[in-house]
């Protein structure tokens, strides 16, 4: 997923993220990362999932995620909206998108545009394909 908004409106590779979102509470994080994948993505995830672990991120936030095999079309994006004042001091708020694209890469293509601080999660799934 690539974040919207003006400060990632030029920036491609190390912007991008997984879907990812809050643990409800009574949820499982696996039922977690499924509902928010779909809720951003409009596809539904299909076992087996590959578990690739926790990742802290720059804030200091957790993220887990998993992994499973897809073929077919590309992620139709629903994305709530955040308002900013933009451009900055100018006394005007606008709204974006926090999601602005969603596509399917490569692990290649995606150790380029993945976030540092999750590229970890490539590296694992790369791992354990390597593996299987």
């Amino acid at each position: 997923m690539h974040p919207g908004g003006p400060f990632w409106a030029r920036k491609d590779n190390g912007a991008w993220s997984i879907p990812k979102g809050i643990i409800a509470e009574g949820e499982g994080k696996l039922e977690a990362a499924k509902r928010e994948f779909a809720e951003e993505t409009s596809i539904s995830p299909s076992e087996p999932f590959i578990y690739l672990g926790e990742v802290r991120q720059k804030s200091g936030k957790s993220v887990y995620a998993w992994a499973f095999e897809r073929n077919g079309d590309p992620p139709q994006i629903k994305s709530n909206m955040f308002k900013i004042e933009w451009p900055p001091r100018s006394g005007r708020m606008n709204a974006f998108p926090e999601i602005d694209q969603g596509k399917f890469f490569t692990l290649p293509e995606a150790h380029q545009k993945i976030n540092e601080h999750q590229a970890e999660f490539l590296n694992r799934l790369a791992e354990h394909l390597a593996c299987s």
